[in-house]
């Protein structure tokens, strides 16, 4: 008897659909086709045995499975469910008569315990797609499938339970959720604080300015000013995740295994802090089963790299191009996948090998040359694309001794997200614009060039302090975002899109591009 069971599995983060045609005759021989991996051909022994341990006998005949499209390598093993199922079907020993409103998913234990695997979400979103009634998941997975509506979704402990709900005899609820509600509750829950940051106002600002108007920034400090500290609490004043944003981000996650168990939607924006001896591969994705990297899994939100000039040249230039184009596509022969990598670069570093150089009490040990050297680690393209750069003094014992609270993450966050509500109905008919940080020269003289007054700061300031010419668009780009903080706290959000960028909002831009400035590493 030939019957199909249908699965899923992933490529990039999105699934594709995969039949599982099983066919059962008189006869001795197993053999699984379809281009199977290690994983998918040991699965027989898997299956032999879950089998057995649910009381049924295995049917040691011939059995043959074809994983269609037969050109598409399948690797993991979250076809050893569907599997067992067609193989028991195919024999007549349990009943087909609602196979086909199914996709079924799952890893099977030598006991007959399902266990979870990775992609569930894109899988379930990709069931919904091609019109399934019903999906089997494993039961540490189904939270997981069940954000997908306009399906039911039914979380199995073992391949009994599955069994019984192919064959309709099943007491089993598909299992539902608040999706919205849950997301709104837990959407602006932290752990951290602005408030806990004493002192540092000028840097707390220059954060308020990067997350307003999408631009990555860097910090330049001695040992203990307080960077990593303020880095981590940087997701409290970016803007709440859309449901859509959350629902991309969490395919992200669930394609590479890095979500919980049991656990739902992501509900507040990735922080991802990998260690500079982290490689290229690790960090763009890819290897010989293709995963997200760290760019990858800090979509929609902040990717962090602490000692900034620590990590190999190599893996920061590859940060360039998804930098500008907000998506990595990973080649190579047998593959080629895009992984979407919007995020806001955060990066801090010591100004000088020892860490002292410009100390207000320290003595720096280290040499012009080599401060120098140190700072050329990071080269011209990549500082390029960092719209602000700002310097970092330690805290002051007045700051650290100072008992009043300080200005909460939530008041932060209001400012922010009023800023970029007013760049989305800026940018409403421009295609892959969001923020000011994305504006390109076209867009830049029709809403960020200065008065003539600005202009004229903008040409002494750039002469005095012999700075590139690759500052000009990112001072820019930051001096709108200064207007649109401060216009919003006085207009309505249409008010302000089409007000003017004045010379404060210059000055004040011009202060965040401190590695710009010919003089920097020999004087202060």
């Amino acid at each position: 008897m030939l019957t199909k069971v249908y699965s899923a599995s992933i490529q990039g983060i999105d699934a594709f659909p995969v039949t599982i045609e099983t066919y059962g005759d008189n006869g001795a021989m197993f053999s699984i086709v379809g281009l199977p991996d290690t994983a998918v051909k040991e699965s027989q022994q898997r299956m032999v045995s879950a089998i057995k341990h649910s009381g049924i006998t295995f049917p040691h005949r011939r059995t043959v499975i074809n994983l269609a499209p037969a050109d598409v390598k399948k690797e993991g093993a979250g076809f050893d469910l569907p599997m067992a199922i067609g193989v028991l079907t195919a024999h007549k020993m349990v009943s087909a008569e609602h196979l086909e409103d199914y996709m079924i998913m799952g890893e099977l234990s030598l006991d007959g315990s399902v266990l979870p695997v990775k992609g569930v979400l894109p899988m379930a979103i990709k069931a919904r797609e091609m019109g399934f009634k019903k999906l089997i998941v494993p039961e540490d997975n189904v939270t997981e499938a069940a954000v997908v509506n306009k399906i039911e979704v039914y979380g199995v402990k073992n391949l009994s339970e599955a069994i019984a709900l192919i064959s309709g005899t099943s007491d089993l609820l598909p299992t539902e959720i608040d999706t919205r509600g849950i997301f709104a509750a837990e959407s602006s829950v932290f752990d951290l604080d602005f408030s806990e940051v004493k002192g540092q106002e000028s840097v707390k600002r220059a954060f308020e300015v990067a997350c307003a108007g999408g631009h990555n920034i860097l910090m330049i400090g001695p040992p203990g000013a307080g960077k990593s500290m303020m880095a981590k609490r940087l997701p409290t004043i970016l803007p709440p995740l859309s449901l859509g944003e959350a629902l991309e981000t969490t395919k992200i996650h669930s394609v590479a295994g890095k979500l919980s168990r049991g656990s739902m939607l992501m509900t507040r924006r990735p922080f991802r802090t990998p260690h500079h001896t982290v490689s290229s591969v690790a960090m763009v994705g890819g290897g010989s089963n293709p995963m997200p990297g760290e760019i990858s899994l800090a979509h929609n939100g902040v990717l962090f790299l602490d000692e900034f000039p620590e990590f190999p040249r190599q893996v920061l230039e590859v940060l360039r191009q998804p930098i500008e184009d907000r998506t990595i596509t990973v080649a190579r022969a047998k593959y080629t996948v895009a992984y979407p990598a919007s995020f806001m670069l955060v990066a801090s570093m010591n100004p000088c090998p020892c860490g002292y150089y410009g100390h207000p009490t320290k003595h720096c040990t280290c040499t012009p040359s080599a401060v120098n050297k140190y700072m050329g680690k990071i080269s011209g393209p990549l500082l390029d694309r960092i719209d602000i750069q700002v310097e970092i003094q330690p805290v002051a014992f007045d700051d650290m001794a100072n008992t009043e609270p300080a200005e909460r993450s939530e008041e932060i966050r209001k400012r922010v997200v009023k800023a970029r509500q007013v760049q989305q109905s800026r940018f409403k008919n421009e295609k892959g614009i969001y923020c000011n940080a994305q504006m390109n020269t076209r867009l830049l003289k029709k809403y960020a060039w200065p008065d003539k007054e600005g202009l004229a700061k903008l040409k002494e300031r750039m002469e005095k302090l012999n700075m590139s010419a690759r500052a000009f668009d990112r001072i820019l780009r930051v001096a709108r975002t200064i207007a649109d903080l401060e216009y919003t706290e006085k207009l309505s959000v249409e008010e302000t899109v089409g007000t003017p960028v004045l010379s404060r909002h210059i000055a004040e831009a011009i202060g965040y591009r401190s590695l710009d400035r010919s003089d920097y590493g020999t004087t202060f």
